[in-house]
């Protein structure tokens, strides 16, 4: 049965969205400016014709930043980042909120404490980038790992996951001489894909996308990652040494922000790509607990 709205409900939902929609609009102007001036030729750029669709379409852009080495250092970098980093996440997440997911843990209540008293209190930047120097980790890619080891919350997210998980498939597993972390592996990750799935995405895109941790803690250029090399050329736009070099490897015609543009749109493409492959896994972990029976 189809309840009949109200003349001021249907207002209200025409209001909000009128309002959502200026607001996704606003939010995805700089965004399509960005791409669009990716594929935009660069005399169109400098006479400031490109705004929200590409004029003189072109390829240019984006081969001169495939053809610079520098580009492709960086993302390999970025790269072994996120694959090492996101597996050390969620290693440590998963093998933390199984056993605090359980009421016979002892001691349960106080590493819980501890746990929510990290994400209440943080450590200021300057204490955190002192430890990791007296660690002997600057310039190195594990300064981007152990800092960001395990995120407080996503543990949270997972152990409120493993609650739902049925204890008695998990007894089951115990009576046929399975050990715990066999049940982890064999039956609560493939029965957790959903929040597994999203907190691999939650960390990928984080490590993908950080720019304060390799500021603080890679000095040398060889070691920068993407964001850096991506602040490199915005801050620099306009030096005639950064557009000389590029132009030396790619032999093409250059403007600043073309290459800005086509950087940004390239170091963005693989998070947006893989985003379609997870959705359904992320849509389901990222309503966790929004629904109670």
């Amino acid at each position: 049965m189809r309840i009949k709205s109200s003349l001021g409900g249907r207002t209200f939902d025409v209001f909000n969205y009128v309002i959502l929609g200026l607001i996704s609009f606003v939010s995805l102007v700089p965004i399509l400016h960005v791409v669009v001036g990716a594929f935009s030729s660069s005399q169109a750029i400098i006479h400031n014709r490109v705004f929200l669709w590409p004029v003189d379409v072109t390829l240019d852009n984006i081969k001169l930043v495939v053809q610079t080495s520098t580009f492709w250092k960086a993302a390999w970098m970025t790269i072994k980042v996120v694959v090492i980093a996101t597996t050390v996440n969620m290693v440590l997440t998963v093998f933390g909120a199984y056993p605090l997911s359980k009421s016979w843990l002892r001691g349960r209540k106080f590493f819980m404490l501890f746990l929510i008293f990290t994400m209440v209190f943080q450590a200021p930047m300057i204490p955190i980038y002192l430890v990791v120097k007296s660690l002997g980790l600057l310039n190195s890619l594990w300064a981007l790992v152990i800092p960001s080891a395990v995120s407080a919350f996503n543990v949270i997210l997972c152990l409120t996951f493993f609650r739902s998980l049925p204890e008695e498939l998990l007894d089951a597993a115990k009576v046929d001489g399975m050990g715990e972390f066999r049940i982890v592996a064999k039956i609560v990750v493939p029965l957790s894909l959903p929040i597994i799935v999203t907190l691999l995405l939650f960390y990928a895109v984080g490590h993908w996308n950080s720019y304060m941790g390799p500021l603080m803690y890679l000095n040398d250029r060889n070691l920068q990652t993407l964001q850096l090399y991506i602040y490199s050329l915005i801050s620099q736009g306009n030096s005639n040494d950064i557009v000389a070099a590029a132009a030396g490897e790619a032999s093409i015609t250059l403007v600043p922000a073309a290459i800005e543009m086509a950087t940004i749109v390239l170091a963005t493409a693989p998070i947006v790509l893989l985003y379609p492959f997870v959705q359904n896994y992320f849509i389901k972990g990222a309503t966790l607990g929004s629904v109670k029976e």
